[in-house]
């Protein structure tokens, strides 16, 4: 049994070794950024064109800097929690596997998705180039991080800690609070519900939803003035992940009021702050954001839909689709073209359009607004809708700002923010992935034992706590980055993307740990599987994230 003392001191050795391996990997990336440039960059600037032909390489780049990221922040971490004498054994375990994998992978291939593995050569970088690179700590790290032993160990104590939330230590005690609340919460109203939500396409009940209020979920971030709690990102964070451990449609409930409410906080007029703010934050008003249209997806500079001026009203004409819980929404955050001389994004204008709640039977009962239901897989319990507008009415003052052409811009100011929520889900996701992965294993007996004792079971166990220990310490590091108002698209960005595929490899690997039963409807595994697939689509697909990213590192801009 190793002493405090050699414990101190192996502590410290592995914050050396991780900030040395660090500093490694930065002239790494730097080197693959240097020659990225050289194909994509003409006087300073990423050419489109070029950028596009060269997606492989552009995207690894998005990647190796993510990686290069995950591992400055799991130095961080081990630093902090050392300092602050949390830095027990399981930590330890985390670390030593997450530093030497993600090494080896930067060394030898990262996985964009399961078909597509980018090597340091997809970036131009040579054998030679990337072994100058290769640090004695770097070595240490790998050959001594991701072992049988460490794996072996790692489940053995994640089956003693009964599905611990794993590398959320270092919150403060508001925080934890927060935590321990809304998981009882989704234990006690959620999981024993989602699995029958989700088979009968069926609505998060509003009792479910009340109490969400009475918990304070709409209102994390909105200031106290305006009757919310007046608390970070970093909070949002904790509720989410909780929530959607529960059934990531419940997680998701709080997205559309945090949307909502940071267009309101950063663009709205003294009169919309007043007449919103507050009843987004009890509950009283339920949102839903209006942006995507048919066939254009992430290219909201071709959007279609317009809103025309008449006296005090707008007149809204167009379509949109991947509409999420509008039926249900008192509020819509609808992005329009008000300018239709304007082309691209300047035309584009944000509208807080009210709108009666609807049911089943009467999902749109408004003048001017019809809608079809979008079959979906996964991510159920609010349902998704094609919407169409021919004439639906928008009372001119509810113009957000009360400026034509800003719409596109106050948008953008939403997405650092809905980047880290959806990284937050994402975790959440995993994190059910494995508990149920955990709890499948230790009970399902195969030759005279539980399976979770055969290794090829354990390492996926394994990995899947590792890589949601690295996704959150992503997520919490750009959630902090936003609190303290400094710009974090580039963070929020990275922990969106690595936390999306994270999310799906945890749920596809306890599929396979639960055989033939992962395929059946009635195992919850089953769900999650098909609720953690959306995470790689919505709030930008993982190729756009990679290409928002490369951009931000090649030239500087969005």
């Amino acid at each position: 049994m190793p002493t405090a003392a050699s414990r101190a001191v192996a502590e410290q050795d592995l914050v050396e070794l991780s900030r040395e391996a660090t500093a490694a990997l930065d002239a790494l990336l730097a080197d693959a950024l240097a020659k990225v440039r050289t194909r994509v960059v003409v006087e300073g600037h990423a050419v489109s064109r070029l950028f596009d032909r060269e997606q492989r390489a552009t995207h690894g780049l998005a990647w190796l800097a993510t990686y290069v990221e995950a591992v400055r922040q799991l130095a961080d971490y081990t630093d902090r929690m050392s300092r602050a004498g949390t830095f027990g054994e399981l930590e330890e375990l985390l670390v030593r596997i997450g530093l030497g994998e993600y090494l080896a992978q930067i060394a030898g291939g990262i996985p964009m998705s399961q078909g597509e593995i980018v090597r340091p050569s997809d970036m131009g970088l040579t054998m030679a180039q990337v072994a100058a690179r290769i640090t004695p700590a770097v070595e240490s790290l790998i050959a001594d991080g991701n072992t049988a032993a460490r794996r072996a160990r790692l489940v053995e104590l994640l089956r003693a800690s009964h599905g611990a939330t794993v590398g959320a230590c270092g919150l403060d005690e508001t925080l934890e609070s927060i935590r321990e609340e809304m998981r009882k919460f989704a234990d006690s109203e959620v999981i024993g519900h989602a699995q029958s939500w989700h088979r009968t396409n069926s609505y998060i009940p509003m009792d479910i939803i009340a109490q969400m209020s009475d918990l304070g979920v709409f209102g994390l971030t909105i200031p106290e003035e305006f009757g919310g709690m007046g608390l970070g990102k970093e909070s949002m964070c904790v509720v989410s992940e909780e929530l959607s451990r529960g059934y990531i449609g419940v997680g998701s409930l709080g997205t559309r009021s945090e949307i909502a409410a940071e267009l309101i906080l950063g663009s709205g007029t003294p009169a919309q702050k007043e007449k919103w703010l507050a009843r987004l934050a009890s509950g009283e008003v339920l949102p839903t954001a209006v942006f995507t249209e048919p066939n254009t997806g992430s290219d909201l500079a071709s959007l279609k839909t317009r809103a025309v001026r008449e006296g005090d009203v707008y007149k809204v004409y167009g379509n949109k689709t991947w509409i999420t819980h509008p039926v249900r929404a008192d509020l819509m955050t609808l992005l329009v073209r008000t300018n239709p001389k304007e082309a691209g994004h300047r035309g584009l204008s944000m509208l807080l359009a009210e709108k009666p709640r609807g049911d089943d039977a009467n999902p749109f009962p408004a003048k001017g607004m019809t809608g079809t239901e979008i079959e979906v897989l996964g991510y159920r319990g609010m349902k998704e809708y094609e919407i169409a507008f021919d004439g639906f009415e928008v009372k001119a003052e509810n113009l957000l700002g009360g400026v034509e052409g800003l719409g596109f811009k106050q948008l953008m100011q939403t997405f650092e923010s809905a980047r880290i929520q959806t990284a937050a889900r994402a975790i959440g996701v995993a994190q059910s992935a494995m508990e149920t992965a955990i709890e499948y294993g230790q009970s399902r007996m195969q030759f005279g034992k539980p399976i979770i004792e055969f290794p090829r079971v354990a390492d996926k166990i394994a990995m899947m706590a590792v890589e949601i220990m690295i996704a959150r310490q992503l997520t919490y590091h750009a959630a902090r980055e936003k609190d303290s108002g400094r710009r974090c698209d580039l963070e929020a960005g990275m922990a969106k993307l690595l936390g999306a595929r994270i999310a799906w490899a945890n749920a596809d690997n306890a599929v396979q740990i639960h055989g033939g039963n992962g395929f059946a409807l009635e195992f919850p595994i089953s769900r999650i599987l098909c609720d953690a697939r959306i995470l790689n689509i919505f709030e930008g697909a993982a190729e756009i994230q990679a290409q928002v990213i490369a951009r931000r590192l090649l030239d500087g801009t969005n």
